[in-house]
């Protein structure tokens, strides 16, 4: 189910509030865990014992941590067999028949393939459970003794199936103690509906530009100019469709007394691949920085040999965690190369001029843009064949007419979604002045605006049969 369909928006939320408010305190964890399980088992029902079992394992591997805390080593063994029971059930589910496919081709082998589907939102609900464990271990959150608390953490259906990855940490309190205010309340509508106009209103039309060329069998004929058009737009559709999404999980954690932390923070206004990583996913990034890289070492290390090792190991898990296709382990590897450059040479911090600064940034937003190319294409060889076409490599015209039509068609979608990769709404609310009817008058058209774009968002969401989510397969 997805928070853009027509099921999600006019019966399942309005049902889950309803019941939500209406029952007594005791019962609204149980109340969420049930509409979470329904959410996740309305598409493929059979996913749900999955998950299940994934949560059963490792609320008993929190009680094992949590019991043997004085025993460095027991706890240490279970939290080790945590790891391992999570990511071999990752591993089955999700790179099996990859490694079984390029095994067969090493070797000559005839392996044959597992009949295994990967479960929805397998990714983010792992990681999830992984940091429940790691965070009892650490003490960073209380064990929780009663099965169904850690079922609605790992379960809660605004972040479920595409992120934001909530930290145990971070909810841990608020799963048996949280407040509900109106104040959450309205911040929860505005944030959902402003991710629900990102997702249906920029990113599918950008998708639907993108896949222009994305779509096609053979790259070598794309013209340059579409190469370059459609390229742009997937940039701009895979940012508007997750953080779109992510908007709309924080927004219905908010109307539930569930505060998320941010995911996303106008990454395209880096002016450094490391900041990118700062400002993208950040619920990624952190669960890497703190459960490998640090353990690892980090960055405070003796040697630069090992600090390369630590950045390998971390993009190469990165670029894993996406897919099996050698296209992603192919992006992670390329943001190895780009982030070590980085942080070996102390660039940009090392520029002095205003121009050398500039310069990098636009780099820094071209190697983006060549990230998402590998990542969209069907295959690393498509992904290559895909640049190639960008630079006229392929004996590809430079223009046609169908690219010419297309950017003609699809221009002001992606004059709009530039303009809002940028904080045009804090630049907005800085210049309004701080007097009480400047505010009233502001609230009053941020009523007026939502109304609108919830007006536009509904009539897409009911008219469009053409609603892809991106992350939704991760």
């Amino acid at each position: 189910m997805l928070f853009s369909s027509p099921i999600f928006l006019f019966a399942f939320l309005p049902v889950t509030l309803a019941g939500y408010y209406l029952l007594d305190r005791k019962f609204k964890n149980i109340f969420l865990l049930i509409m979470s399980l329904i959410f996740y088992a309305w598409g493929e029902p059979k996913f749900i014992f999955i998950m299940l079992i994934s949560i059963m394992a490792n609320w008993l591997f929190g009680l094992a941590v949590d019991k043997f805390r004085d025993n460095k080593r027991a706890a240490h063994g279970y939290l080790t067999l945590m790891v391992l029971w999570n990511v071999s059930i990752f591993f089955v589910y999700k790179y099996l028949n990859f490694t079984i496919t390029n095994v067969n081709a090493l070797f000559g082998t005839t392996f044959p393939l597992t009949k295994f589907v990967l479960p929805i939102g397998i990714s983010f609900f792992t990681f999830q459970a992984m940091s429940y464990v790691i965070d009892v271990y650490r003490g960073n959150g209380s064990v929780q003794k009663n099965p169904l608390n850690v079922a609605l953490y790992i379960t809660f259906f605004p972040q479920l199936i595409a992120g934001p990855i909530v930290r145990y940490e971070t909810v841990a309190n608020e799963i048996k103690n949280r407040k509900e205010t109106l104040d959450d309340f309205s911040l929860g509508i505005k944030r959902f509906i402003y991710g629900l106009s990102k997702k249906l209103i920029l990113s599918n039309l950008a998708a639907a530009a993108a896949d222009k060329a994305f779509e096609l069998t053979d790259y070598s004929g794309v013209s340059a100019a579409m190469a370059w058009f459609c390229a742009l737009c997937y940039s701009l559709q895979i940012l508007f469709d997750f953080s779109g999404y992510s908007d709309m999980a924080i927004g219905l954690g908010l109307m539930f007394g569930f505060h998320f932390n941010e995911n996303f923070n106008y990454p395209y206004c880096s002016a450094s691949v490391s900041e990118f990583w700062r400002r993208w996913h950040i619920s990624l990034g952190t669960w890497f920085r703190d459960y490998v890289y640090f353990p690892l070492g980090g960055s405070r290390v003796s040697s630069k040999g090992r600090l390369v090792f630590n950045l390998f190991v971390v993009w190469m898990l990165t670029g894993i965690w996406h897919g099996a296709s050698w296209n992603y382990v192919a992006w992670g590897f390329f943001y190895f190369v780009l982030l070590t450059f980085e942080k070996l040479t102390g660039i940009p911090k090392k520029l002095a001029h205003t121009w050398q600064r500039v310069l990098y940034r636009i780099f820094t937003l071209l190697c983006v843009m060549f990230g998402w190319v590998v990542f969209r294409a069907p295959g690393l060889k498509m992904g290559l064949s895909y640049i190639r076409s960008m630079f006229c490599l392929n004996g590809n015209a430079f223009a046609d007419t169908a690219s010419l039509n297309l950017i003609g068609s699809y221009a002001l979608v992606a004059v709009l979604g530039i303009i809002f990769c940028m904080p045009v709404a804090g630049f907005v609310r800085k210049k309004i002045p701080e007097n009480p009817k400047a505010q009233l008058a502001a609230e009053i058209c941020t009523r007026v605006v939502c109304l609108i774009l919830l007006a536009i968002s509904c009539s897409f969401a009911v008219s469009s049969s053409y609603n892809p989510f991106i992350y939704f397969n991760f």
